[in-house]
């Protein structure tokens, strides 16, 4: 296999982990808090365990670049809380597919925090995405448990695009990994004084599957990426990991029979049809 299809296969198997951490989610019995704090304690002790074996310092930082870590941190785990709480009250393909909006909210925030213009690509991205939802909704009733899966998916997708405005206005000098750890201990530190005393209730087969989330979904899934991009350009790449919903809607439909209805199929396809659209534009 010559190095370009060893790229493009890291990063589909980047696509799978990501997927396949709503199915682990689905498969454990504690609460979504519990299960992210236990993902990002495993992540955060998996990268320093990396920085010793490579012999790689964990980089200081100022009390500027803490406090702005501190912030996405805080919007990293309440993102993984609502996506999970999704997975959870409405099944991994309806948490999946509201997730999967994220690439609008991104658009539309942008244009509100950094002021800048809104182009036709983005109101076409925006409007297909809101039909998209339309149609994925299974019942326009709040008391129903699929919608408020759908809804709290959604939340999910809105904090990740706060998420991703955060992290471009105060873009640091950091590595990703580097990064990636002090949002981690930050996003732990924001959970351990709801959830900390949870943990020790854990049955060992969740945290059989909260070590999945935290090592395969999290760690190797983000060296895959990051491994596959001196090869492949990000966008090439970023269309791929796009297919994130296809790949997990795949694996929940095989493993607990989640048959998505034509409705959800059709307005699925619109979202991520639109999504890709607007990665290949840039």
């Amino acid at each position: 296999m010559n190095k370009y299809n060893l790229a493009l296969l890291k990063v589909h198997g980047t696509a799978v982990l990501f997927g396949a951490s709503g199915i682990f989610g689905a498969l454990t019995t504690s609460a979504a808090d519990t299960l992210v704090l236990g993902r990002v304690l495993i992540a955060a002790a998996i990268l320093i365990l990396y920085f010793l074996y490579s012999k790689q310092p964990i980089i200081k930082i100022t009390k500027g670049q803490f406090g702005q870590l501190m912030l996405s941190g805080v919007l990293l785990a309440i993102h993984w809380v609502t996506f999970f709480v999704a997975v959870k009250v409405g099944g991994v393909a309806l948490a999946t597919l509201g997730f999967a909006s994220f690439p609008a909210f991104v658009s539309l925030f942008e244009s509100v925090f950094f002021k800048e213009k809104l182009f036709a690509k983005d109101i076409i991205l925006l409007v297909a995405v809101t039909l998209g939802l339309i149609l994925v909704t299974p019942d326009f009733n709040f008391s129903s448990e699929n919608t408020q899966g759908l809804l709290w998916g959604i939340l999910s997708a809105i904090s990740y695009g706060i998420l991703a405005v955060v992290n471009r206005k105060s873009m640091s000098k950091l590595s990703g990994l580097q990064a990636s750890f002090w949002q981690y201990l930050a996003a732990a530190i924001f959970l351990l004084p709801f959830s900390g005393n949870k943990l020790f209730t854990v049955s060992a087969i969740d945290w059989f599957w909260i070590f999945c989330i935290g090592f395969l979904c999290t760690s190797v899934a983000y060296t895959l990426f990051i491994s596959s991009l001196d090869t492949i350009n990000a966008r090439t790449a970023s269309m791929i990991i796009s297919l994130e919903p296809v790949y997990s809607i795949a694996l929940a439909w095989i493993l607990f029979g989640e048959t998505p209805t034509l409705k959800m199929l059709i307005g699925g396809s619109i979202i991520l049809l639109a999504v890709a659209w607007s990665n290949l534009k840039k």
